[in-house]
């Protein structure tokens, strides 16, 4: 295996005063359940976006060496907030695609009404101009209504897919933590 191939480890330094200051302090489960904090995780997820995607990542906790600190619930606390993470996120993608597979359907009867409906109004008004504006406006009305689901099958879920991905990522990094 040549050294291009190898990833290396991407670092993410956080520096905290307290260890407390890195849960949700609304949260009254004990350390290794409660959510981290807002703040502590948009720093963290942030900081890992702007990481290469291939590379694993570890967690450097910058802490002062005064003070009480339990830290050997913090690699647990961290790996279960973010699958948590990715779990909720899991259940947006099947969200969404429910959403899909009903907009598919709505938008399947639609377009189906449609041409149904324009071969009737050519039917009842000719081929004259009238009957094919109303017959063509009602195809496009038809493919129209097919916007929204084809936009989430196709394009909609990319997103969602690699936050839940990121936040996989940061459930299996490890967590050093630092004295200073």
């Amino acid at each position: 295996m040549t050294d291009d191939l190898v990833s290396t480890e991407s670092v993410i330094e956080l520096r905290i005063e307290n260890i407390a200051l890195l849960f949700d302090p609304l949260d009254p489960f004990p350390t290794p359940s409660r959510d981290l904090s807002k703040t502590a995780e948009d720093f963290i997820v942030e900081w890992a976006r702007e990481l290469p995607r291939r590379n694993p990542i570890r967690l450097i906790l910058h802490i002062p060496q005064s003070g009480q600190h339990d830290l050997s619930q913090l690699q647990v606390a961290f790996s279960n907030h973010f699958r948590q993470r990715a779990r909720r996120v899991k259940g947006d993608i099947d969200e969404l695609f429910g959403v899909g597979r009903t907009s598919l359907m709505i938008g399947l009867a639609t377009l189906i009404a449609c041409v149904l409906g324009g071969q009737v109004a050519v039917m009842l008004l000719g081929s004259g101009s009238a009957a094919r504006i109303l017959s063509e406006g009602l195809i496009i009305l038809g493919w129209v209504a097919n916007w929204r689901p084809l936009e989430i099958f196709l394009y909609g879920w990319w997103p969602l897919a690699r936050r839940r991905k990121l936040f996989q990522r940061l459930a299996e990094m490890p967590v050093e933590v630092l004295t200073t």
